[in-house]
């Protein structure tokens, strides 16, 4: 599976920002993809992800997002999108959007956020 992003950028601390990630074409039942974030000198967090193939979507944070970042699914089009809502400084990272399925990943490009105080 290939991963393409989109979205980040330079933003101010409180406002919001979109990330977009389009996955090729899906042939697995039951997989799961999301965001990892690695900001410098810190370790990689993984942030959201949605597993998909159950009866509905199960969707996990990381409690340093929680209740500020969403993640959807546009199934028609294979693309994850993260909505970063309330932004702090500390969410400053490169974004990358892994897909997981038969314990094998594939990483999008990366994506870099910069959060202004």
């Amino acid at each position: 599976v290939q991963l393409v992003q989109s979205g980040g950028g330079l933003v101010q601390a409180g406002e919001s920002l979109r990330l977009s990630c389009a996955a090729s074409k899906i042939t697995f039942d039951v997989y799961t993809m999301g965001w990892y974030r690695q900001a410098p000198e810190k370790q990689r967090e993984r942030i959201a992800a949605v597993v998909v193939g159950g009866y509905s979507d199960v969707r996990l944070y990381a409690d340093s997002v929680k209740d500020r970042f969403t993640i959807s699914r546009d199934t028609a089009e294979n693309t994850v999108y993260l909505q970063m809502n309330l932004l702090k400084p500390d969410d400053t990272a490169v974004y990358y959007c892994f897909f997981l399925a038969s314990e094998t990943y594939s990483w999008g490009q990366g994506t870099p956020v910069t959060v202004s105080s």
